[in-house]
């Protein structure tokens, strides 16, 4: 599986300066904004008529120093009611900037991060990569940091969200606490690349490998009770490798955890948990019945071909009127998308409906939305175009095209509508491509927002990362500057 790439952040703003409106999403504590990992903002500001018209806000500051590879985060409520825009870095920085200003209001550096001695890769520095999460209530900030020293070590932590002093309990040096089955967990060969997921009251935190796949490493999910840190539980893949890799990492329905693992080795053809969709439960805990994993029939030939399931994180989407209607969404490299009922998985069998979306779906995150016309999923179509399925409401419910718009870059999409319905649109940046913020009509594809004129070029974009809405503005994490845009 390849690696995430560092990329730059983009700030989407309104015109108010310092005055928040009232009616407009807040507090972005996680990746793609849900649990269910949708990717989905209300944002009133954001109408199909006014977004033509964003500019840069060439005021804003934004400075910090190392690489992202993670989604920066939106948190309201602290110290003087400054609202804060989270970044996490490469460099094992993470930063809390003024969300009107883009000064800083703290910084913490956790430790050295890994430049050197590992047995493969190509992040280096090698800190923060996957996407924090915040619990409100106790105002803290969760992460995995990978540090330098004579056992370099993956460390999960937790830094209150106003000050960015370490809580108490914390760090967890996973490799001290993390055993599964006979295993125990080792950092040089495993990396933290996915979003990490809190569901009531423990933080879960997936692992692979690194770019290369090194060694003996599985698929891991490492959960930690945030009252009591050192009472670790895990879960990893039986058989070697297994790694989860997507943007997305850890979904939930509020009770159970999924999570979509890659290719396996050495297995015999015995599955051993790789090439799946995998539900979990509190711990994380998984007793290996069929409702609780789903593997395509041709595992063993998507493994043998280096052809993962986990080319994204897994999204759960509700389709009132389709039969099963509570369902996951799986896309892979082999360039098709999977739905599934995730309340009976069912094993190693046929989804409940599949199709050919794209060559490939690799490493990214997904979107899903509810318009008047349908329910849909929409995900970047290689390097050239982003593209958008409905999801039918029938029996069993199926995947139909919906629309393809040229796109000339490799981020993953996210999406605003105006209520939870109307005036839908799909942003996007076009990273490692024409370096500028995309918006489309959600419904037909039609372009919106065509990135604006000469203020408006990004520089030093990498793909793979999304963007968040909050306050009527879009926070795009990348690597060394926050870029500020207007809606006049």
């Amino acid at each position: 599986m390849k690696p995430l790439i560092h990329v730059f952040t983009l700030v989407l703003t309104n015109s108010w300066g310092g005055v928040l409106p009232t009616n407009a999403q807040v507090n972005v504590t996680q990746e793609h904004n849900h649990l269910s990992r949708d990717g989905l903002y209300i944002a009133p500001v954001f109408t199909r008529s006014a977004a033509p018209n964003v500019r840069r806000d060439v005021n804003f500051n934004g400075t910090i120093s190392g690489n992202v590879y993670a989604q920066p985060l939106y948190i309201e409520g602290g110290p003087g009611n400054r609202a804060q825009v989270i970044v996490a870095t490469e460099s094992n920085n993470v930063y809390a900037l003024d969300a009107i200003t883009g000064t800083v209001i703290w910084q913490r550096n956790v430790g050295v991060p890994v430049t050197l001695g590992l047995p493969c890769g190509n992040i280096s520095p090698l800190g923060i990569t996957g996407t924090p999460v915040v619990d409100l209530a106790s105002r803290s900030l969760f992460f995995d940091a990978m540090i330098n020293g004579p056992t370099k070590r993956h460390f999960i932590f937790s830094l209150n969200v106003d000050t960015g002093a370490i809580k108490p309990g914390w760090p967890v040096d996973v490799n001290a606490k993390a055993t599964y089955n006979g295993m125990t967990f080792t950092s040089s060969i495993q990396n933290q690349r996915s979003a990490l997921g809190l569901v009531n009251g423990v933080v879960y935190v997936p692992y692979s490998s690194h770019f290369g796949d090194c060694g003996t490493f599985h698929g891991w999910v490492v959960g930690a009770p945030i009252n009591n840190p050192s009472s670790v539980t895990a879960w990893a893949t039986r058989a070697i490798g297994g790694g989860i890799w997507g943007h997305g990492g850890v979904a939930s329905d509020g009770t159970n955890m999924f999570v979509v693992t890659g290719n396996t080795f050495n297995t015999g053809g015995n599955w051993g948990g790789g090439e799946a969709i995998i539900r979990l439960q509190r711990g994380p805990i998984f007793n290996g019945s069929s409702p609780n994993y789903w593997a395509p029939t041709n595992w063993l030939s998507l493994d043998n071909g280096d052809i993962d399931l986990g080319g994204c994180g897994p999204v759960l989407i509700d389709v009132p009127g389709a039969t099963p209607s509570q369902l996951v969404l799986a896309l892979g490299k082999d360039g098709k998308a999977y739905l599934l009922n995730r309340n009976n998985l069912g094993g190693i069998t046929a989804p409940v409906a599949s199709a050919n979306v794209a060559n490939s779906v690799r490493g990214q995150s997904t979107a899903a939305y509810r318009t008047t016309q349908g329910r849909y999923f929409v995900f970047r179509n290689g390097s050239s175009s982003i593209s958008a399925y409905k999801i039918t409401a029938t029996n069993p419910p199926r995947i139909v095209p919906a629309w393809t718009a040229s796109q000339n870059g490799q981020g993953s999409p996210w999406v605003t509508t105006t209520d939870g319905t109307n005036n839908s649109i799909v942003w996007v940046v076009g990273a490692e491509g024409d370096q500028r913020l995309h918006g489309y009509n959600g419904d037909t594809g039609a372009v919106i927002y065509v990135g604006g004129g000469p203020n408006e070029l990004m520089a030093n974009t990498r793909k793979w990362n999304t963007g968040v809405v909050a306050r009527g503005r879009v926070y795009f994490a990348a690597g060394n500057k926050v870029y500020a845009f207007a809606v006049p």
